[in-house]
């Protein structure tokens, strides 16, 4: 499965969507990329006169590249019906189950940042993982553990 695909099977689109790309991708790991425009509708109006970006948006950014993608991937090669419930549109979607992020250098508009994530485990749809995000100095942004589960079906019951 390519990293198009992939980012093709992403249960989020614009403004939501917080994956540009992603450079590595095997069933231990998986590295992408996200550059914050200097126009995403939550700078107008967090930190005024000075924008930040939201410590929520980067948990999110972690997840999609370092849960969601990892996620879809595993699921691909581990469920031989993949295609098929890809193209009936019955693919399990991956969501947020927890998170525990500390943070360490802010990220402002215009900022590109390196998504790292290390599987720690993926038993009964459940994906946990060690992610961590770095700014384009290489340093360590925030890092944590999140944790999502994959369900056929998402309701708000």
């Amino acid at each position: 499965m390519s990293p198009k695909e992939i980012i093709s099977l992403l249960p989020y689109s614009k403004p939501f969507l917080f994956v540009d790309s992603i450079n590595q991708i095997d069933e231990n790991s998986i590295t992408g990329t996200y550059t914050f425009k200097k126009n995403e509708f939550f700078y107008e109006g967090h930190f005024k006169d000075f924008p930040v970006t939201p410590g929520v948006i980067l948990i999110e950014t972690m997840a999609q590249i370092g849960v969601v993608c990892l996620g879809i991937f595993l699921m691909w090669e581990s469920m031989p019906s993949a295609k098929d419930e890809i193209y009936s549109g019955d693919f399990p979607k991956i969501a947020l189950v927890s998170s525990q992020v500390d943070f360490f250098h802010p990220v402002y508009p215009g900022e590109t940042v390196a998504v790292i994530s290390q599987k720690v485990y993926f038993r009964f749809g459940k994906l946990k993982c060690d992610v961590q995000m770095k700014n384009s100095k290489g340093e360590i942004v925030c890092k944590g553990i999140i944790s999502g589960i994959a369900k056929k079906k998402l309701t708000n019951e």
